[in-house]
């Protein structure tokens, strides 16, 4: 059954209408906790209305008006569970903290139904929150297929609606590992920041400073570099600190800057005559060949539990093909 609610507009709206419900909200405590990505998916659909007709996130609310909440009632999950191993790294009632495998696919689309995240979960968790839609349940936010480690799941509407916020206010502690190519310049710490958005010439790559781009910022330090004495460092271990989390954010930002990740299938690939492939030690290359894809690993994970406010910090541990690339490459530092 939907539920509904009737709220007053009682000062004029200087901002959009998911911002401006979102805040007015704040302060109901009858009222389900909902993130803003939850109320726009909620104004695009219909069940939010001002003076009883349909508006657009991005209007204004005029003072005096009255707004509709309806919030429908939980669509079933049309996913079926799969027992998918998941190592875990912290549960309670409220979240779930996974270190996810490479090769894992973090929520299901309408071509794949099967062998995901989300799948794993409806069997390991049987509350999982519902909040994030039929095909993304309890996801708060995402990392690529090929991208290994840490995540954070929520199984209570009250933890999704308090974690999404934490990440829209940038509140979260994210540091991931990236094996480049090459050594950079910057030696101890190096930030970049630009628009990201869809390439103009590939949609399915993103690109900076592109019309319409979304602000991304990365904090970049080198922690360790390799290479054979006397010739040109070849790769390096570079921790990325992320003070946004766009689509490919590490992947574009290192590839800009002419370090791109090793293994990756869509950015910078070299072929095998390129001299940064020809440069790297046999056993680096058949380390590299042997990853699921780009050698990224989300390491680093904290937070301020949305519900306990307690202090979490998770460090995740890399899977075997990114330690053995390690391990290879540590042989010429």
């Amino acid at each position: 059954m939907n539920q509904k609610w009737l709220l007053l507009a009682e000062l004029e709206s200087e901002e959009r209408a998911d911002k401006y419900i979102f805040e007015l909200l704040e302060g109901q405590d009858e009222i389900p906790k909902l993130s803003r990505s939850q109320i726009q998916k909620l104004i695009d659909e219909g069940f939010i209305t001002v003076n009883q007709q349909v508006i657009r996130s991005k209007d204004r609310i005029p003072f005096g008006s009255e707004i509709t909440l309806n919030i429908p009632a939980p669509t079933e999950i049309s996913v079926e569970p799969e027992n998918i191993p998941l190592q875990i790294l912290f549960e309670d009632s409220h979240l779930l903290v996974v270190n996810k495998q490479p090769g894992l696919t973090v929520h299901p689309s309408d071509t794949q139904k099967s062998g995901t995240l989300v799948n794993a979960l409806l069997y390991h968790i049987k509350d999982l929150s519902g909040i994030g839609g039929k095909l993304r349940p309890g996801i708060v936010h995402r990392i690529d297929k090929d991208t290994s480690g840490a995540i954070v799941i929520t199984k209570s509407d009250l933890a999704h609606a308090g974690l999404s916020k934490l990440f829209a206010q940038h509140d979260i502690e994210r540091k991931y590992w990236a094996l480049c190519y090459g050594s950079p310049a910057w030696s101890d710490a190096f930030t970049f920041s630009s628009t990201l958005g869809r390439s103009p010439q590939d949609r399915k790559k993103m690109a900076v400073n592109v019309e319409g781009g979304r602000k991304a910022t990365s904090h970049f330090s080198c922690l360790q570099s390799y290479g054979v004495p006397g010739k040109t460092l070849f790769a390096s271990l570079i921790e990325a600190t992320l003070e946004t989390g766009r689509t490919h954010q590490v992947r574009v930002h290192l590839n800009h800057l002419h370090h791109s990740l090793l293994g990756d299938p869509t950015y910078g690939t070299p072929t095998s005559q390129q001299s940064k492939w020809k440069n790297l030690p046999s056993a680096v290359q058949e380390a590299v060949k042997k990853l699921p894809g780009q050698a990224l690993h989300a390491r680093i994970l904290g937070f301020i539990h949305p519900v306990t406010g307690e202090k979490l910090h998770f460090e995740a541990e890399p899977f075997p093909e990114f330690q053995n690339l390690i391990q290879e490459l540590r042989n010429f530092s």
